[in-house]
C-alpha cells in the first residue's frame, strides 16, 4: 500500500498531536507537562512559519507518520543548519517506507530554503531508529548532550 507525504495542513493538527504519543512510548517517555492542545495549536501556529515544515505520511487514508523541520541557526562552520526535531511512525506502519519518504522531504525542504545540512538528535534507548537513520546513511554521527532549563 503506497504511502504518500505531504505538507500538512492545520486540519491534520489534533491527529499529529495525538500521534505524539508514538515517541511517547517507550523507549521514549512523556513530556513533563504536555498539553495535547497546546501541541495542536503550536502545529497549527508552526504550519504558518516559513522557517518551519510540518509533514505527514499517509497510508490507506491513515495518518502513517509525520515530521517537523525547521530551519535552526546558521553556523560559521557550516552554514544554514536545518533540524529534524520530531519524526514519527505508527508502530504498526514501521518499515513500510514512511520514515525513509518523510526523511527525504525533509531534506528536499531544507535544500530548497537554503540549508547545508540536516541534523536531529535521538535518543540513546532508541535502537530501531538508529538503525533506520544509519541505513539512510547520515554523513556524520555525534553524541548530544542537553538540560532541562524550565
Amino acid at each position: 500500500m503506497p504511502v504518500d507525504v505531504r505538507a500538512a495542513t492545520p486540519s491534520d493538527a489534533d491527529g499529529i498531536a495525538a500521534a505524539y504519543d508514538w515517541l511517547f512510548a517507550p523507549p521514549g517517555d512523556a513530556v513533563p507537562g504536555w498539553d495535547r492542545g497546546q501541541a495542536a495549536a503550536d502545529l497549527r501556529e508552526l504550519m504558518g512559519d516559513p522557517r518551519a515544515q510540518v509533514l505527514v505520511a499517509e497510508q490507506d487514508g491513515a495518518l502513517a507518520g509525520f515530521c517537523t523541520v525547521y530551519l535552526d541557526i546558521r553556523s560559521v562552520r557550516f552554514g544554514q543548519r536545518a533540524w529534524v526535531e520530531d519524526l514519527a511512525v505508527h508502530p504498526q506502519r514501521r518499515s513500510q517506507g514512511a520514515g525513509k519518504l518523510l526523511l527525504d522531504a525533509a531534506k528536499a525542504w531544507a535544500r530548497r530554503n537554503g540549508a547545508t545540512h540536516l541534523e536531529l538528535d535521538s535518543g540513546l534507548a532508541r535502537a530501531d531508529a538508529h538503525r533506520f537513520y544509519d541505513r539512510e546513511r547520515p554523513s556524520s554521527k555525534s553524541l548530544s548532550f542537553s538540560w532541562r532549563l524550565a
